[in-house]
């Protein structure tokens, strides 16, 4: 199957907000968009029992992708759109789904969503297992939210790209993760900042509480870390730099949470980037803590790269 930017829809507000940041990706990256709308079979004794507007929700399930569809090509002159109607778990089916697409894009906030959760329970499952990036997107996201205001500070589709954030950990840079930073901005001719949040180390010790003593060898002065994560920062983005001369890019070592210094950089950008690593097993979301606080309060859309 040829690749595609893949769009999971189900009616929410925050679904069709995805659709759309998919549709204008789709067109940047050159790409069909493949519109996956999956229905999930009630429990043998609900489904034989007489549901409450049943009918009106089967009818909204025929009609919805293609409706979609239709609207985006309207829209979108010469986008490919591919409607497609799925059956079974949602986490399962648009995993699958993702296995064949560029990146997949997804409501922040699906009709199934936990209570207390910014982020529904699928988009968190989905986010955490998928082989491709996911994107999270917020209900309410517009075409003019990814660029800057016009000189009148009205928003505008029209104006330059706000910069795409890109969180690194530069203990363990990993390819996969610069790569799609790096091409997103270069689609879209935007800056990229990328950013590395730290903070202060602990002074190791030794031995019962009232015995303590410091390791032989002490740990970075705390007036050292800024320049020693400014320089390993830049060597890990140096190679890329080269890779996209194009970008625009800066970068920032900052003292404090990483989850925190992300949301703060998320409020002037159009895509904030973030890392989860691969692991096995089937148990849990499989994000870690830093992607969860930027899913949780980004009010920029969030994709999530799986890597190595």
């Amino acid at each position: 199957m040829p690749r595609t930017v893949t769009a999971g829809l189900d009616g929410s507000a925050e679904s069709r907000a995805a659709v759309e940041w998919a549709a204008r990706e789709a067109v940047l990256r050159g790409l069909p968009l493949r519109l996956v709308q999956v229905w999930e079979p009630l429990p043998d004794p609900l489904a034989q029992a007489p549901l409450l507007g049943a009918e009106a929700e089967q009818d909204w399930i025929e009609r919805a992708p293609d409706e979609s569809a239709e609207g985006l090509r309207l829209r979108h002159p010469g986008l490919e759109v591919i409607p497609e109607r799925r059956t079974g778990d949602p986490v399962d089916v648009l995993c699958e789904a993702a296995g064949t697409g560029e990146l997949l894009a997804l409501g922040s906030r699906g009709l199934g969503g936990l209570h207390g959760f910014v982020v529904g329970s699928v988009g968190l499952a989905v986010s955490g297992h998928a082989d491709c990036p996911v994107v999270l997107v917020r209900a309410g996201e517009q075409a003019a939210d990814e660029h800057r205001a016009d000189p009148a500070g009205i928003p505008s589709a029209a104006t330059s790209f706000r910069p795409v954030v890109l969180g690194l950990d530069i203990t363990a840079p990993d390819a996969a993760l610069l790569e799609f930073a790096f091409g997103t901005a270069a689609l879209r001719g935007a800056p990229l900042r990328v950013v590395y949040a730290w903070a202060p180390q602990p002074t190791p010790s030794y031995g019962s509480p009232g015995y303590a003593y410091e390791a032989e060898a002490p740990p970075v002065a705390e007036e050292a870390l800024e320049p020693r994560n400014a320089f390993m920062l830049g060597r890990a983005v140096e190679p890329w730099r080269k890779s996209f001369p194009d970008v625009d890019v800066t970068e920032a070592a900052v003292e404090g949470s990483a989850g925190s210094v992300l949301v703060d950089a998320s409020r002037d950008a159009c895509l904030v980037v973030v890392g989860r690593r691969v692991r096995t097993g089937r148990l849990g979301t499989r994000l870690g803590h830093v992607a969860h606080a930027v899913l949780h309060h980004s009010p920029a859309p969030v994709a999530v790269v799986p890597h190595a």
